[in-house]
C-alpha cells in the first residue's frame, strides 16, 4: 500500500504522510521516494522502535496492535530511518482500550496501546543508548509532526503558544498500573523501568500536568 501511495503521488503531484510505519521496506520505499524527490513524509510509533513480535508471545493481548509488531530487523530499519531522516515525526498511536476489549482471547482483542505517558521515555531510551540524539529526538516529537500538518506550534518563539515540558532526564521510574493517569491501563510496558520523567507540562502558558500530583 505505501508502494501504491507514492507511486500516486508521484503522479499527481499530491503531499503523502505514511502513518504508523512499521518494517524495513516501508522504510526503504520512503527513502527511494524522497531520493526521487516525492512529497512523502512519515512517522514512526515508539512502540515500534522499542518492542518485537516476540512480545506477544504468551498472547498478551496489550501487545496486541496495528500494524502489529515486527522482528529486530525492522526495528534497526525504522531507528535508522529516524536518524537520517526518511522518517521524520514520531507519533504516540495512543489508542486507550477497556478492560472488556482488551482481556479477551487474542484473535477479539482491540488493536492499540496508550502511549502518551510512556513516549518521551521510550525515546529517550534509545537516546541513553547511543542510537539516537537528544536533538533529533525531540525535534521528531515536536517541530517535525507539527511542520507535517500546517501548524505554528512546537518551537519555543515570541508569538507562539506557551506549550513547554519540562523533564528531568536524570529521573528513572518503573510503569505502575496503578499510577497511570489515563482510565485505560492496556500497556505492555507495566512494570518495565524507564529512563527520563515528564515533571511538568504545560500548554498555553497553563499547567495541565506535573508528576505526582
Amino acid at each position: 500500500m505505501i508502494s501504491r501511495d507514492i507511486m500516486l503521488a508521484e503522479l499527481t503531484g499530491a503531499r503523502l504522510h505514511v502513518a504508523h510505519v512499521s518494517t524495513r521496506g516501508g522504510v526503504e520505499l520512503i527513502r527511494e521516494a524522497r531520493q526521487r524527490g516525492v512529497c512523502v513524509t512519515a512517522e514512526v510509533a515508539p512502540h515500534h522502535l522499542t518492542l518485537t513480535d516476540s512480545r506477544v508471545e504468551g498472547y498478551d493481548t496489550d501487545a496486541k496492535m496495528n500494524p502489529p509488531l515486527r522482528n529486530p530487523e525492522d526495528v534497526n530499519a525504522l531507528i535508522e530511518g529516524l536518524v537520517d531522516g526518511t522518517i521524520g515525526s514520531i507519533a504516540t498511536d495512543h489508542a486507550p482500550h477497556s478492560v472488556v476489549e482488551k482481556d479477551v482471547e487474542f484473535a477479539n482483542a482491540a488493536n492499540g496501546i496508550i502511549g502518551l505517558e510512556t513516549a518521551f521515555s521510550l525515546v529517550y531510551g534509545l537516546v541513553s543508548e547511543g542510537r539516537l540524539t537528544l536533538k533529533r529526538a525531540i525535534e521528531a516529537l515536536t517541530v517535525s509532526p507539527a511542520e507535517v500538518i500546517g501548524l505554528n506550534c512546537g518551537i519555543l518563539r515570541v508569538g507562539t503558544s506557551a506549550d513547554i515540558t519540562i523533564i528531568d532526564l536524570e529521573a528513572q521510574w518503573r510503569v505502575e498500573a496503578d499510577k497511570i493517569v489515563s482510565k485505560s491501563k492496556n500497556t505492555p510496558y507495566i512494570g518495565q523501568m524507564m529512563k527520563a520523567r515528564i515533571e511538568r507540562t504545560i500548554v498555553g502558558g497553563k499547567t495541565v500536568f506535573i508528576a505526582g500530583a
